[in-house]
């Protein structure tokens, strides 16, 4: 996923005796969206035979090399500086620096597709019917908080999302089968189409959706935490007296929750409820593979300095019966990401942990008012912020990046 904020221009004066410093100017150019390959446009002077001098401009990081008359710049898990150089104008050569921090795509708040049947809309997730056993999954900039989608889309967040599931079900192969294909998603759609489902989508399993989410809880935090307080136990789960915020648990607890229609809330319920549901042999198996996928990713994430509070997981039955982890897995939409150096000075706080999830939005709405009230957590959302959207924006990318540097 590449973009930019603003372009530097440097102006390299021909040497002459006594030539003054070159001179350096900052363009804002924050509306700018270009491609991942961003021709160099360049007007010399009539009969000007064109120049291939480089002039050094230092950037933070190594510049790509110009072929052809275009700049192709690196994917890089932090903002990638890349350099141009362009052809001779009357007195000067100029250079680029275009630095990636914003998502190349306008942010997509729902898909349109015509190419594909729509199977139906989720919270974030746009499903189209792809002949008769795949699924075309559309990974749109929506934010869901409370079970409420906002108004305002998170400009990048489904490229990062699909990135970090596909890290997941990468690392987790070896665990659970998952639904992936590996099929190109934008093999299935019109051309005109593609830039609609580029880095976004997944090309899945048709699968049979089973309607328990299956919660992990390492940590007592959220919905958690609240019950905690009242009941000394989470979802029908027992837990020792003395617990904070925050706190560790002594070992994750499986705390599953009915799945909702799109605008309601889930519901959460005790393991003997998905018996009731789904029968004691899917749900012990759901159970047990749930807290399998949630401790081996929890140890990944402790290696790059990152702790996976809670996450749910969602599963689906194959034709012939197999048990396939499905949907999204583990992004900061499913699961609650603290950064280690921030959680001790937290817990001895009893506060919340910073977040690399939509917590940081959870926690504007908690103080949000609508006609001088608190929100009661049902749509329509208080519209959010600018300020509130780049900093989510920002916290999804710091994710990704960390966890996969």
């Amino acid at each position: 996923m590449q973009s930019h904020s603003a372009v530097l221009y440097r102006v390299i004066r021909p040497k002459v005796p006594n030539a003054k410093k070159p001179r350096t100017m900052l363009k804002s150019a924050q509306n700018c969206i270009t491609p991942p390959t961003t021709r160099v446009v360049t007007h010399p002077p009539p009969n000007t035979p064109p120049r291939t001098d480089r002039a050094p401009l230092q950037p933070r990081e190594q510049a790509s090399r110009v072929k052809s008359g275009r700049l192709r710049c690196q994917p890089s898990g932090r903002p990638r500086a890349c350099l141009a150089f362009v052809r001779h104008v009357p007195g000067a050569l100029i250079a680029t620096i275009e630095t990636m921090t914003q998502p190349s795509n306008p942010a997509l708040h729902t898909s349109a597709l015509t190419s594909l049947p729509l199977l139906a809309r989720g919270k974030v997730r746009d499903n189209y019917a792809v002949v008769d056993d795949r699924s075309l999954m559309v990974a749109s900039d929506r934010l869901s908080a409370f079970d409420v989608i906002m108004g305002e889309p998170i400009p990048g967040k489904g490229e990062l999302l699909t990135q970090m599931a596909l890290f997941w079900f990468d690392k987790l192969g070896h665990i659970c089968p998952n639904h992936l294909t590996g099929d190109a998603p934008e093999s299935v759609v019109k051309p005109e189409e593609v830039a609609q489902v580029r880095g976004r989508s997944m090309l899945v399993q048709r699968l049979k959706p089973i309607p328990v989410e299956a919660v992990v809880r390492g940590y007592l935090a959220g919905s958690g935490w609240k019950e905690y307080q009242e009941s000394r136990s989470v979802c029908g789960v027992p837990l020792p007296e003395g617990l904070t915020n925050a706190a560790k648990l002594p070992e994750p607890i499986y705390t599953p929750a009915a799945k909702a229609a799109v605008g309601e809330h889930d519901e959460n319920i005790t393991f003997e409820r998905t018996v009731e549901m789904i029968g004691l042999d899917l749900a012990t198996r759901i159970r047990d593979l749930s807290i399998a996928i949630y401790k081996a990713a929890a140890e990944i994430a402790l290696t790059k300095g990152m702790i996976i509070a809670d996450t749910k997981f969602e599963f689906g039955l194959a034709p012939d019966g197999t048990l396939v982890l499905m949907d999204e897995v583990l992004t900061p939409d499913s699961s609650r990401y603290w950064p280690v150096e921030g959680y001790e000075a937290a817990l001895a706080a009893g506060a919340n942990p910073p977040s690399y999830d939509k917590q940081f939005v959870r926690d504007w709405l908690e103080q949000a008012k609508v006609n001088g009230k608190p929100w009661d957590k049902t749509a329509p959302a208080p519209r959010l912020p600018q300020e509130v959207i780049a900093k989510t924006a920002a916290k999804y990318r710091e994710a990704l990046e960390r966890l996969t540097a």
